[in-house]
């Protein structure tokens, strides 16, 4: 049997049903969690977003189901695969990778961190597109100068990366450090950035 006789509906169909059923989610306040994934130059990107703003990017390599089962577990069950809340950050991220945008203008939503991990990731946007600091200078700039370490593991669990450019963060002697897409996708947006 073919997957056409058990399912006789054509796509368009399916899809018209899907974008009401998501509409209708949004509108009974029943979507907590809407998703979807883009092509990118530093491979397929999946967002996430509650309705405060963007709450997640992940990179391919983390297992997309695993992602969305933290999600599921961390901020509610009621996700959704909802493309048209994720739009304006798809848009952004399409011009960002093209070359024509610097920053992002999309509202974010930071739960999926807390405290000083928090406090480093809404301190990395201030990080000029195309300059660098270092974990050290990271760390002095937001007041716990022996906090090097611990800036190194905020920028590691960055859950927006990104668009909160936690690429932009090195050792000091200048070396990459980690990266949760790997060295290549941070090697590739400093590259696209023209970092010095």
């Amino acid at each position: 049997m073919s997957t056409d006789d058990m399912f006789p509906v054509a796509d368009s169909e399916v899809e018209a049903l899907l974008t009401r059923l998501t509409g209708r989610a949004a509108d009974e306040h029943l979507l907590d969690v809407a998703y979807r994934t883009i092509d990118s130059p530093i491979g397929t990107l999946l967002l996430a977003a509650t309705e405060a703003g963007l709450v997640r990017v992940a990179f391919e390599l983390e297992d997309f189901d695993t992602v969305l089962a933290s999600l599921a577990t961390r901020i509610s069950p009621r996700l959704l695969q909802a493309p048209r809340r994720l739009d304006q950050t798809a848009a952004q991220l399409e011009e960002y990778f093209a070359g024509t945008r610097r920053s992002f203008d999309v509202p974010l939503d930071f739960g999926m961190s807390s405290g000083f991990r928090q406090q480093v990731q809404q301190y990395l946007p201030r990080i000029g597109y195309g300059q660098t600091q270092s974990y050290k200078e990271v760390a002095t700039v937001i007041g716990s100068p022996t906090a090097v370490r611990a800036v190194g593991s905020a920028c590691a669990t960055n859950p927006l990366p990104v668009v909160v450019p936690c690429h932009r963060v090195l050792r000091s002697d200048g070396t990459l450090g980690g990266y949760l897409g790997g060295l290549d996708a941070k090697t590739t947006l400093l590259t696209l950035e023209g970092a010095s």
